[in-house]
């Protein structure tokens, strides 16, 4: 028989577990974020235990950060912006979220959003409106207020060319699970837009050497380069 393990508020627009699978962050519609926990790590049921209220639109999309950074959740608001916020505890308070950073946009939007963990240190992989794809890195692992813009660039095979005039409804990002010792840190981007040459699903890897992103792959057939793409995802292991 079917069991509910948390309930959620009307009007919640996205979830996501964090590393453990013990605590829930929600995002809703009137811009509340909520944390549920579970008490104990044996149990299936869990408590809304923070709601507070983030940003003035719609939350569209909550993402966990890696826990070897702490807790703490990015949020993809309505307007484009992108949020960060960090459970901290300060002198003989209790816990609280607090909000740590914020990325702002004038003229795109933040689509998607996910953070993936380099042998050097943490890095944040934003996909925008525009069909650019902006890649942070985190100076200090113990302070998650400072990043510092490493790349950016469009989703496509060829660099030479711009498409300034894209317009993307969708993004999707996916970081690679798994490194081997002769690969560098990689993810997989595909967008959903009405330019066809940024559309494609394509895997980009770091250049240590030349501390740069390369694309490395492009998962679509020649007729199929076109296509919208909705969402990316890698698999855990390869083969069984």
């Amino acid at each position: 028989m079917d069991k509910a393990v948390a309930t959620l508020d009307k009007g919640t627009t996205s979830s996501s577990w964090n590393y453990c699978g013990q605590r829930l962050a929600t995002g809703s519609t009137d811009g509340t974020l909520s944390i549920f926990d579970s008490p104990d790590p044996s149990s299936s049921s869990f408590t809304c235990n923070l709601k507070t209220k983030v940003h003035a639109g719609a939350i569209l999309k909550v993402v966990w950060v890696p826990p070897e950074f702490g807790d703490a959740v990015a949020c993809i608001c309505s307007d484009g912006s992108l949020l960060l916020w960090e459970e901290i505890v300060e002198d003989a308070q209790p816990l609280q979220w607090k909000l740590c950073k914020s990325f702002e946009s004038t003229s795109t939007q933040v689509l998607d959003v996910q953070f993936g963990v380099s042998s050097t240190s943490l890095k944040l992989v934003a996909a925008y409106s525009d069909g650019h794809v902006k890649v942070y890195e985190l100076l200090d692992p113990l302070i998650l207020k400072n990043w510092q813009l490493q790349a950016e660039f469009q989703n496509a095979i060829d660099s030479v060319t711009m498409f300034r005039k894209a317009s993307c409804i969708s993004a999707s990002i996916s970081w690679n699970p798994q490194k081997g010792e002769n690969q560098g840190s990689s993810f997989v981007l595909g967008f959903n837009s009405d330019t066809p040459q940024l559309n494609s699903s394509k895997v980009w890897e770091f250049d240590e050497a030349h501390n740069r992103w390369l694309p490395v792959a492009e998962l679509a057939l020649p007729e199929d380069r076109s296509d919208e793409v909705y969402a990316v995802a890698w698999a855990l292991n390869i083969g069984r």
